[in-house]
C-alpha cells in the first residue's frame, strides 16, 4: 500500500506543522479562509475538536462532532475523528481520513437530491382537469 503525502510531505510531517505552515500547502481559496481567521461557528468546532481529541488519547471512542459549518477547512487536528454534517435535513456522518486534508466538511456530503419524476397527477395539465374521479 502506497504511503499518503500531501503535497510532498507525509501525513506526519504534516502533523507536526503548525496551522500557518499547513495553510501555505493548500490552494489559494483555503489559505485565504485560513489566513483571515476561524468565523465563531468554527471556534465552536474547534474547541469541540479539542475535547474529542482529549477522550481519543484517554482511550475512550470520541462523540460523533455534530455541526452545521459546511466551510470548514479540513485540518490535520481533524484526522481520526467523526463528524456529523448538516445537509439541510438531517445530520451526514463523515470519517475524516488523511485523503481529506485540504477539502471542505461541506465537500462530503450531499445537499441536493435526485428528482424522479412519475406520471403527472390531476390537474397538472389541461387535458387532465377533466378526468373523472372515481
Amino acid at each position: 500500500m502506497e504511503e499518503f503525502s500531501y503535497r510532498g510531505y507525509t501525513f506526519e510531517q504534516i502533523k507536526k506543522m503548525e496551522l500557518t505552515e499547513f495553510a501555505k500547502l493548500l490552494p489559494s481559496r483555503l489559505r485565504r479562509t485560513l489566513t483571515r481567521g476561524f468565523t465563531p461557528a468554527q471556534k465552536i468546532v474547534l474547541t469541540r475538536i479539542i475535547k474529542a481529541r482529549k477522550q481519543l488519547i484517554a482511550g475512550t471512542e470520541p462523540k460523533i462532532i455534530r455541526t452545521h459549518c459546511r466551510d470548514m477547512v479540513i485540518i490535520p487536528s481533524m484526522v481520526g475523528l467523526r463528524f456529523g454534517v448538516h445537509n439541510g435535513r438531517e445530520f451526514v456522518e463523515v470519517d475524516i481520513t488523511p485523503e481529506k486534508l485540504g477539502h471542505v466538511l461541506g465537500e462530503f456530503t450531499y445537499n441536493r437530491k435526485r428528482v424522479a419524476h412519475s406520471q403527472p397527477g390531476i390537474g397538472a395539465t389541461r387535458g387532465s382537469t377533466f378526468i373523472p374521479i372515481k
